[in-house]
């Protein structure tokens, strides 16, 4: 129903299955897209500029952190990682909906910078079937899967912060879920109140002349 674009913030502990939730969403939703991020890292092999990352060096990130032109951004070890606002903002513009697939912390930011987004916590159905599938995934050593069990564990703790909870227990049924929010949140009134008022004012105005 709404001509413009839904910002939707998506996080969640690692192995809460956050990644295949996006993907099969974009398949269900063509108007779907992820957003690209801006590095100030070097890019790799096989990576585009615009497609993969937005690559920048660090003069040109820090001049833009100064200007506010981030949702949220972050720097990890010697580089930095950013959303930008102005990249986002032109995609809701095109009647475009954006996923923003992003920790706690940079959601928070988000929140603070365009509390209009649609904020949805992905959680495991325990923290035993959290820790079985990152023992399967087989991709990180026991130290590494500990450090996650353990930020998991805090994270949770500030899930109240978002908009919606969405427990990942059978994937088809948490793929619905997030589904179903997104399409009632696009029918909201405050999304649409041009369309409302006029649709509101057609009907009544139908409806006095009929009497």
């Amino acid at each position: 129903m709404s001509d413009r674009g839904i910002l939707i913030v998506l996080s969640g502990p690692s192995g809460a299955g956050k990644g295949t939730i996006c993907a099969a969403l974009r398949q269900q939703m063509p108007n779907l897209v992820y957003s690209v991020s801006m590095t100030t890292r070097a890019p790799r092999v096989g990576e585009e500029e615009g497609v993969s990352y937005f690559f920048r060096d660090k003069e040109e990130f820090q001049r833009l952190i100064k200007e506010d032109a981030f949702l949220e951004y972050a720097q990890v070890y010697d580089n930095f990682y950013g959303t930008p606002k102005q990249h986002v903002m032109d995609l809701l513009s095109e009647g475009k909906s954006v996923i923003l697939e992003i920790d706690i912390q940079g959601a928070m930011q988000v929140k603070e910078r365009f509390s209009e987004a649609v904020f949805i916590y992905i959680v495991p159905p325990s923290l035993d079937i959290l820790s079985n599938r990152l023992r399967d995934r087989g991709t990180d050593a026991a130290d590494v899967i500990d450090k996650r069990l353990s930020k998991a564990s805090s994270e949770l703790a500030l899930a109240h912060r978002y908009d919606y909870i969405v427990v990942n227990d059978v994937l088809p049924d948490a793929v619905e879920k997030v589904a179903s929010i997104l399409r009632a949140e696009a029918c909201k009134i405050k999304r649409n109140k041009e369309k409302s008022s006029t649709f509101i004012n057609s009907m009544v105005g139908k409806r006095s002349n009929a009497l």
